[in-house]
């Protein structure tokens, strides 16, 4: 358990580092794009680079997320803080929906209200822009992949097709001089991050509930448990995390001789970890007494 222990803090701690880079990068060229977007009077370019300080909120709080899932458990947090990373997750998704609206909302407004775009600047700043964000995507996919760095990720994703929205504008503002093009484009863009940030905001809601990770079959684990060796019975089973990476299981277990229980524990723990579980307790109980509501039965 001590080395699960240590091999988990040390993939946050390893996160962390991640996306402070991360970090850096991404609020270095948000000031760039930002006077850029002001001097040209792009709508996506001031979109682009708003969402890149988003980004850079959102990477500082996964950042700290991170870091505190890393410290150890304590006696006010005997699970430890892995549900930082959760609720991290949960406020990314959440602000992207924010950026969403906001950026459908300007581009309304300029529709309405057209004005003049340098199209040229616009395209420039926006190719170093998306040049950036592959950068920083690419660091973030390198590293782990939980719950928290996905909601990172989805920022910096999501900025990177605002610099490709820029760039498409700027040419064809450049070509063409159809500047409705620019509010068009953004747009566009919300309407595929908002996609992917209900998507994620109803994983981390979940998860923040308790919920048994999406991807798990409660069923399949409770017969699986079932039919181990010596176990009659599993009922009272519950599965939920306690982190981005961490599952914990608790099970009541009927057995026909409690002197086999160490050898039957190991096996359900055992089952338990093909199952990605790794802080598992089961309660041994005896055949007699009543009978659970919610079982499940050994296979006959």
């Amino acid at each position: 358990m001590e080395a699960a222990t240590h091999e988990h803090a040390h993939s946050h701690a390893a996160a962390g580092k991640t996306l402070a880079l991360a970090l850096a990068l991404t609020l270095g060229y948000a000031v760039v794009e930002m006077i850029a977007g002001w001097r040209s009077g792009s709508l996506a370019l001031l979109a682009d680079a708003g969402h890149m300080v988003s980004d850079g909120a959102s990477l500082g709080i996964s950042a700290l997320a991170a870091w505190l899932a890393a410290r150890p458990p304590s006696r006010r947090h005997t699970y430890g803080l892995g549900r930082a990373e959760l609720l991290a997750a949960l406020l990314n998704a959440v602000s992207m929906l924010v950026v969403v609206f906001f950026i459908a909302s300007e581009a309304w407004q300029r529709l309405q209200h057209p004005g003049s775009i340098d199209g040229a600047t616009v395209g420039v700043v926006a190719i170093v822009g998306l040049a950036v964000n592959l950068l920083v995507a690419w660091v973030l996919s390198r590293g782990e992949r939980n719950l928290n760095v996905r909601g990172a990720l989805l920022h910096v994703m999501g900025d990177a097709l605002g610099s490709v929205a820029a760039i498409v504008a700027g040419a064809v503002i450049w070509f063409t001089g159809w500047t409705p093009i620019d509010p068009l484009l953004s747009m566009l863009i919300g309407g595929l991050i908002l996609t992917s940030s209900v998507r994620l905001l109803r994983e981390a809601l979940h998860a923040a509930l308790d919920g048994v990770p999406l991807a798990m079959d409660i069923d399949v684990v409770g017969r699986t448990l079932a039919r181990v060796s010596g176990v009659h019975e599993v009922h009272d089973l519950h599965v939920w995390p306690i982190g981005a990476e961490r599952l914990a299981l608790t099970a009541h277990v009927r057995i026909g001789d409690l002197a086999a229980w160490p050898v039957v524990l190991k096996a359900l723990t055992v089952v338990a970890a093909d199952f990605g579980i790794a802080h598992v307790t089961f309660q041994p109980e005896t055949l007699t007494g009543a009978q659970p509501v919610h079982f499940f039965p050994r296979d006959i």
